[in-house]
Parts: C-alpha cells; structure tokens; sequence
C-alpha cells in the first residue's frame, strides 16, 4: 500500500500567550523567530500511516508543503520516525495558505509522485483549524473521503476504519484510492525516534520541488479573503464589597448570581 501522509509546520501550540503575536499586513499568525513543530493532528496521521505499513506492507511518503528551511525538520523528523521517502514543495506563501489553496498545491504535488493508494491527513491544523483540506484533496484526486478517523485495517483490497462521531463511532468499509483526515487516539500517540533513526534521517535524501514544477497554479482552489484575525482582548475588574461580614456574604450571593455563576 502507497500512503502519502500530509504535514504541516505550525508555530509551537505550547508558546506562550504572551509570544503569541498577528501581523497585521498579512493577518496571519508572526512565525518568525516562533518555535515550529508538525500540526498535532498530522502526527497522528504519521502514525497511523506507519502502523498500516507494519501489517500491510508498501511504502510511505511523507509530504509536506512551504520554504524548505522552515518545513525540512518535519519530513526529516518523519523518516526518522519510519517514512521510506520525503517530499517538499518549495512554496514561501505556504505558510500563509488557507485549506483550498494548500489543496490544490498538495494535489499537484501527490500527482507529480505518481500512483497512491492512500492519502492522509490530520483532521484539522493546529493553527487555523479549518478542517478542510482532505476534502478539497480528495475532490482534486477524485478519491473517496472520510474524516475523523482512529484506526484503520486493510482488508480486501481496501480498508476497515473507524471514525468518530457525536455518537460514538461509525465502522466504515472504504474503497482504495482515499483520503481520511485523522483524529488523536491512544493507539494513535507517535512513536519516539531512536537517536540513531535520527542521526540516519540527516542523511536521506529530501526531494525538493518548486510550485512550478509540480504545476500548481494560483487560480487552482477558489479565493478566499480573510477580513480581519484579532487576539481577543481582555479586560479586569475588581470590585470590594463594603460592610459587616453577613452583609458582605449576602451581596457577594446577589453578586454572583447576577452574573449567573451561581
């Protein structure tokens, strides 16, 4: 089975909110100097991709989309964790990308790889949480799709998955080629490297293509205009209630239940 997984670099969940920080040209979360890290979610699509290359055999390719200086440490931290080939896509608007744009260049890019199998994904980024990239992909690659997935078997000639919901969970037979977009789960948390796996990932080759080359054109996915992204600001006050001890308790009741926390 031929799996391509999908990565994403973000800026580190964990940075501190007071790091955190919007440029307001390009309305966009400031990466420069920031601590990148691949998106939650696309780790637990890595996994899953090598769990299934363990029972099932075949080959996987990690993918990943933006500068090469920023997004080279994901698909080498990739192979180090068992991918057999790494590709990137050389794109500096990348990082600024929304779904349909990051698609659209993704989809080039599986096409210009070659035949595949499976594609997967993390269910959402870290840093927009916009939820649609492994639908606009399967669309571009005329493959099935299903989102919010936790385990997944070959069986057949296809897969078995399963896929959570508000319900609880859904068993799904899926015809080969796909597109699932993962979700976290126990059986899902990455694997730690080996530092010898580490030290032997410097030295696999990367390739590196340019948007040109893997045909990517702007007008590819539909325009999407961001109108404006703001940190929500936040404001405090304090108030001292006057008065004897039974009174201060009783309009300390009056207090909170006006403001409905109790």
């Amino acid at each position: 089975m031929n799996t391509i997984v999908c990565l994403k670099q973000v800026v580190d969940p964990e940075l501190p909110q007071w790091d955190f920080a919007i440029d307001p040209a390009t309305k966009r979360q400031v990466r420069t100097g920031k601590p990148l890290v691949i998106s939650t979610y696309d780790e637990n699509a890595l996994e899953l991709a090598l769990q299934l290359k363990e029972r099932a055999g075949g080959k996987v390719t990690a993918l990943t989309v933006g500068p090469p200086g920023e997004v080279k440490d994901a698909v080498r931290l990739a192979l180090a964790m068992g991918a057999d080939e790494a590709v990137v896509v050389d794109d500096g608007a990348a990082p600024q990308a929304l779904a349909a744009e990051k698609a659209g260049v993704l989809a080039a890019a599986i096409t210009r790889i070659g035949t595949f199998d499976l594609v997967l994904t993390g269910c959402e980024s870290a840093d927009w949480v916009e939820r649609a990239v492994a639908p606009f992909l399967a669309e571009a690659l005329n493959a099935a799709c299903v989102t919010f997935i936790t385990r997944a078997e070959a069986k057949d000639g296809g897969l078995t998955v399963r896929r959570t919901s508000e319900e609880g969970f859904h068993i799904l037979d899926v015809r080969l080629p796909a597109v699932l977009s993962v979700t976290s789960d126990e059986a899902l948390r990455p694997r730690l490297p080996k530092v010898k796996d580490i030290m032997g990932a410097m030295r696999k080759p990367v390739q590196t293509w340019t948007r040109a080359e893997v045909a990517a054109t702007p007008d590819a996915a539909p325009e999407v205009e961001v109108r404006e992204v703001a940190i929500p600001q936040r404001t405090m006050k304090c108030e001292f209630i006057e008065g004897e001890p039974a009174q201060q308790a009783e309009a300390l009741v009056s207090r909170l239940q006006a403001l409905k926390v109790i």
